[in-house]
């Protein structure tokens, strides 16, 4: 395993123009869905579930040949430094990869264990606990955010349902006065009660329900109503509700970049050549701060595209589903999307995009991560996960 790393805070921070479009892109990231009721009930608490382990054995030698050929394909297209990746099928086996380089200018390789910001994957975990309180009678879905957060525009109309699926029409933080605190400390270590600060008595962007407009505010909210109804630290809540129930050693609630473990992937975007960025997760929260490895995302992908954690019920309200203007999904529904029957989530910004994604009709599950971001015309690894999904369909892996 590689141990030479460039430190994380020499990376160079952008321009002030080119800073602003990352932030704009940073929190545009994935949306939508539908359904307007899903009261609670007062049935037990929800399923709990066992880490599955990973298929045995290796995929067959030509399907393995064909992924990496369209993973080179991506990487070379998009101009991508370094990527970890893997894709599990259920008794036919697995195959993982790391590719390129994860520090370009340390010349360091990427491996398949390091620990990869997952951006707003992270708010597939938010909604699954939002979803968890619902089917333990702890809270309703067609509560108002007003119940649990004082401010909000329209608090008295928004569900906890619309939060979840993008129809609030509830403003976004990224406000000229957030850019403005941000830009003059980018390192600043944010609460997530400063983040939600910056959206109260904001104006509304439209009618709650009435359209699907993705925001990292949404779930930042959402962020806010599990620590009231916990009674827990947002990153407490989630290790106690998710992580540990899931084994999920790998997977880390990191709003300081010190307590990211070396060696890492640095985050690029592409500008002639690959610009580092600096890493400030604080400024997503429970939309983006979470940093995963590619075997947590495995598991991740099967439990959020199964349903594992929730009762069937709740597991068909969130595969509800509508279009949305942006991010890459045929249909966004509550906290995961959907393509091409493919359900899981893609994360976005600071020079990285990942995809996580399972298909019940399979089995099989992929993952991919990669260190570039602001592509104006793709999600990179949204087009990985979309190469490796048509490999399976084509191949021997359908």
């Amino acid at each position: 395993m590689p141990t030479h790393q460039a430190p994380h805070r020499t990376s160079r921070i952008l321009p002030l123009a080119a800073l602003t479009t990352v932030l704009g892109l940073l929190v545009s990231g994935c949306t939508s869905a539908g359904g307007d009721g899903g009261g609670s009930s007062a049935d037990p608490a929800s399923p709990q579930v066992t880490r599955s382990g990973a298929p045995e054995g290796e995929l067959p030698a030509e399907l393995q040949d064909e992924l990496r050929a369209a993973l080179d394909e991506v990487m070379a297209e998009y101009d991508v430094p370094g990527a970890a990746v893997g894709v599990w099928i259920p008794g036919q086996g697995s195959w993982t990869t790391a590719a390129g380089l994860a520090n370009v200018e340390a010349n360091t390789p990427t491996t398949t264990d390091m620990s990869w910001p997952i951006r707003s994957i992270t708010k597939s975990y938010t909604v699954s606990m939002i979803l968890q309180l619902a089917d333990e009678g702890e809270l309703s879905l067609d509560d108002t955010i007003d119940q649990y957060v004082d401010g909000v525009t329209n608090g008295d109309k928004i569900t906890l349902l619309q939060l979840a699926n993008m129809s609030s029409g509830n403003a976004d933080y990224v406000t000229e006065a957030f850019q403005d605190k941000f830009l003059a400390d980018p390192t600043k270590v944010y609460t997530l009660e400063e983040l939600n600060s910056f959206v109260l008595d904001q104006p509304a962007q439209f009618e709650p329900g009435t359209e699907y407009v993705y925001t990292n505010a949404n779930t930042n909210l959402l962020g806010a109503v599990v620590e009231k109804v916990t009674g827990a630290a947002y990153a407490d809540a989630i290790q106690e509700r998710i992580l540990t129930p899931l084994g999920q050693t790998g997977t880390t609630y990191i709003t300081d970049v010190d307590d990211w473990a070396q060696p890492h992937p640095t985050g690029y975007v592409i500008d002639g050549e690959p610009m580092p960025m600096e890493e400030n997760s604080s400024i997503l929260g429970p939309a983006g701060s979470l940093f995963s490895t590619l075997e947590d995302g495995r598991a991740w992908a099967e439990t959020l595209g199964t349903g594992a954690l929730l009762k069937p019920e709740t597991q068909e309200l969130r595969e509800i589903g509508h279009k949305i203007p942006s991010p890459p999904y045929d249909l966004y529904a509550v906290g995961m999307g959907e393509t091409n029957g493919w359900f899981g989530h893609n994360g976005e910004g600071l020079g990285f995009t990942a995809a996580t994604f399972h298909d019940p009709a399979t089995g099989a599950s992929i993952v991919v991560y990669m260190n570039v971001s602001n592509n104006p015309d793709a999600h990179p690894a949204d087009q990985g996960f979309r190469a490796l999904a048509e490999v399976l369909a084509n191949g021997t892996g359908a």
